[in-house]
């Protein structure tokens, strides 16, 4: 019998997991498919209750249920106790099982552009103190970077944000105008706000100048796949990677997960990249 995968959220029909996750089932030779469910708020209870009843082995959770499922799951991994969200679902007989794939997902595409003892030297910005920062930020205190500094528009916010994850000084809070004063300072750029995206396409979540010819920027955004972020720091010389990555990484390792199989990510990220317009050469 064909065992099913999917992913929930609110709008769902843009999702990109379907296209990816069947690729993989395929690709794997494994006798399952995922599909997309679009689930309203005030019907989450009775969608996991149907979904468990329907024996779906595992699901993806986006916007807005990533922090709204947590009390009808029987146990959460660290990072989505850490974070406060939940990603990934794993139906483990009678159990449902959270986690949490944004950060390690995000950190898997970035060491395809940077070596672990790179990031270690690397004084690293991260724009944004939302859901997706916290994750980011969670996953790259593993790795020991150099300086961590966490800039959004409400200071306050990002010292929260910092005191929730870490227990020591390992971060310092910045407003976004503090960040733009002085770019040369930072190694890596990541942006992981919504600045960027539709219906803010064409602006930048700060103004970039003087960065470092070897700064790398990133944005955890992958539609549009370049976003004003990238193209301004492209022009100012930097290296830059969008989000197409950690979308793929992320779901590799839900995919792990479920099946116990590795998937081809750079496969994926080819088939994402060109199913959005764009080219990988």
């Amino acid at each position: 019998m064909s065992s099913l995968y999917g992913v929930i959220g609110n709008p769902i029909k843009h999702s990109k997991s379907p296209l990816m996750h069947n690729q993989w089932f395929e690709a794997e030779g494994i006798d399952a498919s995922y599909h997309a469910f679009t689930i309203e708020p005030k019907n989450l209870e009775d969608a996991i209750k149907g979904m468990k009843a329907l024996g779906i082995k595992g699901w993806n959770v986006t916007i807005p249920h990533k922090e709204s499922i947590i009390p009808f799951l029987d146990e959460i991994d660290e990072s989505a106790a850490v974070i406060g969200a939940v990603n990934t679902v794993v139906a483990d007989g009678p159990r449902l099982i959270g986690k949490n794939t944004d950060g390690q997902g995000f950190v898997e595409s970035l060491l395809t552009k940077r070596t672990s003892g790179e990031i270690k030297k690397s004084s690293i910005l991260i724009l944004g103190a939302g859901g997706a920062a916290k994750g980011i930020y969670h996953a790259l205190l593993k790795l020991q970077p150099k300086r961590l500094y966490i800039a959004n528009r409400t200071v306050s916010r990002a010292e929260a944000l910092i005191k929730d994850v870490s227990t020591h000084d390992s971060a310092q809070a910045l407003t976004m105008t503090a960040a733009e004063e002085n770019p040369e300072q930072f190694d890596i750029i990541i942006n992981t706000t919504s600045v960027g995206m539709s219906p803010a396409i064409g602006q930048s979540p700060i103004k970039l100048g003087l960065m470092k010819k070897d700064t790398l920027a990133v944005d955890i955004i992958y539609n549009p796949l370049e976003t004003e972020f990238l193209k301004r720091a492209k022009a100012e010389g930097a290296d830059t990677l969008n989000g197409v990555g950690m979308f793929v990484h992320q779901g590799a390792l839900a995919f792990s997960y479920w099946t116990g199989s590795q998937p081809d990510t750079k496969k994926a990220i080819k088939m994402i990249t060109e199913n959005l317009g764009g080219v990988i050469c």
